[in-house]
């Protein structure tokens, strides 16, 4: 498998990661904001199962203090959520159906 595609929902929570840390620094939420597609591009087959969060067949990576919910059964793989992990993540995926 090669590549990524970013959902809709994944690409509204990453403008809202940039806007929250560009109220401080805009060239920091550049930057987190590339080493999140870095991280992207590189994915495939990383990361671990949550059961007690979803039964879908998706994998958690986390990066800072957020955790990246992709498919890998998927190609290209597909970034579904990227959530911080301080909310109940849970609930965010039960809401977005994953």
């Amino acid at each position: 498998m090669s590549g990524y595609s970013v959902s809709p929902q994944a690409v509204e929570d990453l403008f809202e990661i940039w806007q929250y840390i560009a109220r401080d620094d805009e060239s920091v939420a550049d930057r987190v904001q590339s080493e999140f597609y870095e991280t992207f591009r590189s994915l495939a087959g990383q990361g671990h199962r949550r059961k007690d969060l979803t039964a879908r067949p998706v994998l958690f990576f986390p990066l800072y203090s957020y955790l990246i919910v992709y498919r890998p059964d998927v190609e290209p793989i597909r970034i579904m959520a990227v959530v911080h992990g301080r909310r109940n993540v849970k609930r965010v995926l039960k809401k977005r159906g994953i």
